[in-house]
């Protein structure tokens, strides 16, 4: 047996339409069609080579193996090493208990901002876009507009890193403090700051201090805010971030 389907089609508990619908939760969780499919394939089969595991989840085997990697990077599995190395899942327990915890936490920012909403009586703080390409067109525009810093935090960095590159580098070269806070062993832009740091979930921005954006892991939604009391608390919760990270290096 070679591909998903063939490989649930002979578990007795479940289907191919319940693996399937794992694999649309996944990409909600930010994971992408390719991390969806071999992070389930790993789970199915508990361990495997890249080409095996290639081969089980219906992808190319020429991107299985940087996949991988990016599966390690955001804890959902590791690697045993050797030639070739081996890949194994993190164990779901744990995997579970991490996702919640990062889920609290970004429940838990946006608990804070509503309560900072009530007791200042603010109407319309908050701006909602829809569409992964208006969030991005967004944080673009942020970019162009920041003078002084600007600080990333985001699971999707590859994506936003490509996309905007010009944007990034003119940034940069006009003396912005560019910072990413995205997983370790990331590539990033020449002359931003990186902050390695597990478990991010969504994508936060701040520009300036003064201007927040706080977006869906898969960038479908954002929220926008020039209120300076909600982008200082984002700025409060991104230097909290920072210090934990500068601490575990």
């Amino acid at each position: 047996m070679s591909s998903l389907e063939e490989v649930t089609a002979s578990l007795g508990g479940e289907t191919p339409q319940d693996f399937r619908r794992a694999i649309e939760l996944l990409e909600r969780l930010g994971l992408t069609q390719y991390e969806s499919r071999l992070y389930v394939a790993l789970v199915i089969r508990g361990y495997g080579d890249s080409a095996t595991l290639a081969e089980g989840a219906g992808i190319p085997r020429t991107s299985a193996y940087k996949v991988l990697e990016g599966l390690c990077q955001k804890g959902y599995a590791f690697s045993t090493g050797g030639k070739p190395s081996i890949f194994k899942p993190q164990p779901i327990p744990e995997t579970v208990q991490r996702l919640k915890t990062i889920i609290d936490e970004v429940f838990e920012k946006l608990d804070k901002l509503h309560e900072t909403v009530a007791t200042h009586g603010e109407p319309e703080l908050v701006y909602l876009l829809w569409g992964r390409e208006r969030t991005v067109s967004k944080i673009g525009e942020m970019l162009d507009q920041s003078t002084e810093s600007f600080i990333l935090t985001t699971p999707q960095v590859s994506a936003i890193r490509d996309e905007l590159a010009k944007k990034i580098q003119s940034a940069v070269k006009r003396g912005v403090n560019v910072t990413f806070i995205t997983a370790p062993a990331q590539k990033i832009p020449e002359g931003v700051k990186h902050v390695p740091h597990r478990n991010i979930l969504a994508t936060d921005v701040l520009a300036d201090g003064s201007r927040a954006l706080l977006a869906t892991p898969g960038l479908e939604a954002c929220g926008f805010t020039e209120n300076p009391i909600l982008a200082e608390h984002l700025k409060q919760f991104l230097e909290i971030v920072m210090e934990k990270a500068t601490v575990l290096k």
